[in-house]
């Protein structure tokens, strides 16, 4: 399956806020294990060239190390970086719909890599 566009999730403590690039869509999805292997296969279906998540302080980890072990492509990336990106393109308001529009964005225009999750984090997913 070729891979096609790009997903930026914004993650919270009970939501996932999910938008794709180019084709503007976006929903939400809850942040527990029924939330995520559904939003996961979701993402298998679509097979994005890339999925982008922020560092959370360990928020992400869950969904990332679920990704990952779907070998999906996905990248966490420095908060920092894409709230200059946001800025730079004009993104002034803040909500997780926006932010999770943003990281797509961001996914497309900068194209992060993916980079491996550490074993023990790729380990803490349990299907």
């Amino acid at each position: 399956m070729e891979a096609n566009g790009y997903i930026g999730i914004d993650v919270a403590k009970e939501w996932l806020d999910i938008a794709a690039r180019p084709e503007g869509d976006a929903w939400r999805a809850r942040n527990d294990e029924v939330g995520i292997s559904e939003l996961v296969g979701q993402l298998v279906e679509r097979a994005p060239q890339l999925v982008v998540l922020e560092a959370t302080g360990g928020l992400e980890t869950a969904l990332a190390a679920a990704l990952t072990t779907a070998a999906l492509p996905v990248v966490i990336v420095n908060p920092r970086q894409v709230r200059d990106f946001a800025r730079a393109t004009g993104q002034l308001a803040k909500t997780d719909a926006i932010d999770a529009r943003v990281l797509a964005q961001f996914g497309e225009a900068v194209g992060p890599e993916p980079r491996p999750l550490p074993e023990a984090a790729r380990e803490s997913w349990q299907r």
